[in-house]
Formats: structure tokens, C-alpha cells, sequence
């Protein structure tokens, strides 16, 4: 039995409040369970360095929890001048993974950034911002639609969501929430489009090594969820 009651392929409560900041080009408040993270996007009328005269565009992301997203107040990393590993490998697979379906050349020389600020922790926090993320880079990419900036068809190529999954007391299980995480077997994330194309998958066995079987089960309980979570994002959207 999960801590939760859910069954083993039962992702939580989820939801996605879109304009949820008044300043942002798109934003999205963006829960699965106990986990809130403000996704916002932010467009800039120019590109990185490297981009300049390459009629490319860019799509990036940052990451950061907030001092009390978890149960002991964190210091913010701004405090210790810089940021740590961890925040800076999830902010470069968020913007990894939105790149992934978005074509630079439709969009332009503009920069968009995605800013995915984690107000409430409770595991899968990296799942949770790509999945509002792109919600929000949908909304950003409707709002330059509107000024004759972009065509949203054309910039946009798929859906990209994410989950997480894992063995969690020898059962196999999807979204994990942190009770599960912290004391998961095997913990992994998946990062899938809409039309079920692999974008990464990070996966770590905590103990033993999980087998070619153990792996496939997971993959088959992430298809399904991000399938589930594409289908969401369009719900979403269409409202």
C-alpha cells in the first residue's frame, strides 16, 4: 500500500491555473498533490551571444525553491553568491526539455525564459515545472501571437510533460511524492511529448540494481501518465 492510498499507476491531484501572474507573457501555477510551482515566461527581444545573426531563437529555463517549500526554512542560494549542482542540472533539463518541441527558427531571434519557482515541495518538483512550464511557453508564445510576433502552430511541434516514477516497497509506481521518494528502491523521470517521443529519462537505483523488466514496467507507467498529463495540458489550454 502506498503512504498515500493511491494505487500503484494513480498519479495525485493535479491542476494548472493559468495567468496566474499579472506581469509574466505566460504563467501557470501548476500542482501535482502537495508540490506548487509557479511557472512563468518571460519574452526578450533578443538571443545569447553565440545566436546573434543566426535568425534563431532561444528557450531557457531557471529554477529555484522557496526558503519554506519545505518542512526547515532553506537558505536562498542568492545568499551564498551562487547556485548549487542540483538547481543547475534541473533548470538545464527544463529547458532541455522544452527546446525539444519548440522550432528556434520559427521563433525568431527572441529569448524565452522560464522561470520555475517551487512555492510547496513534496517530490517531483523537476516533473511538475516542465509539465506547467510548457503551459506557460504556450501562453507567452499566444501572447506574441496576438502582436503578429509568432505563429504559435508553427513554433510549437508537440506537447512535452514529464513524471516521475519508481519502486517504492518492491511495487512499481508512478508520481512519486516525497514520503515515497525519499525511501524509493528506484527512482526515475521521464520526459515524454505528446506524441510519445523519448526526450531524457534520468533513472537511479537508491539500492539494488533494478533489471531490464523493472525498467520497461516503469516506462510502460510513464507513457501512460504522460499521455494522461498531455491530454491535461490541452484541457487546459482549450479553456
Amino acid at each position: 500500500m502506498r503512504p498515500s492510498g493511491r494505487k500503484t499507476d494513480q498519479m495525485r491531484k493535479i491542476s494548472f491555473e493559468r495567468n496566474f501572474s499579472k506581469h509574466a507573457e505566460g504563467s501557470c501555477l501548476v500542482k501535482f498533490g502537495e508540490t506548487h510551482v509557479l511557472c512563468t515566461a518571460s519574452l526578450e527581444e533578443k538571443t545569447p551571444p553565440w545566436l546573434r545573426n543566426s535568425g534563431k531563437g532561444w528557450v531557457t529555463a531557471e529554477y529555484g525553491m522557496l526558503p519554506r517549500a519545505t518542512g526547515d526554512r532553506m537558505r536562498r542560494e542568492a545568499a551564498t553568491g551562487k547556485q548549487g549542482g542540483r538547481t543547475q542540472e534541473i533548470q538545464r533539463l527544463i529547458g532541455r526539455s522544452l527546446r525539444a518541441v519548440v522550432d528556434l527558427e520559427a521563433l525568431g531571434e527572441k529569448q524565452i525564459t522560464i522561470d520555475c519557482d517551487v512555492i510547496q515541495a513534496d517530490g517531483g518538483t523537476r516533473t511538475a515545472a516542465i509539465t506547467g512550464g510548457f503551459i506557460a511557453l504556450h501562453d507567452c508564445l499566444k501572447w506574441m501571437e496576438a502582436r503578429n510576433m509568432v505563429k504559435v502552430d508553427k513554433v510549437l511541434k508537440d506537447h512535452v510533460a514529464a513524471i516521475s516514477c519508481g519502486i517504492f516497497a518492491g511495487q512499481s509506481v508512478i508520481d512519486l511524492d516525497y514520503l515515497e521518494d525519499s525511501a524509493a528502491e528506484t527512482d526515475a523521470n521521464f520526459v515524454m511529448t505528446g506524441s510519445g517521443g523519448i526526450v531524457e529519462v534520468q533513472g537511479t537505483a537508491e539500492g539494488k540494481p533494478f533489471s531490464r523488466e523493472e525498467f520497461l514496467t516503469l516506462l510502460d507507467l510513464a507513457t501512460a501518465g504522460t499521455a494522461e498529463l498531455v491530454a491535461m495540458q490541452k484541457a487546459a489550454i482549450a479553456g
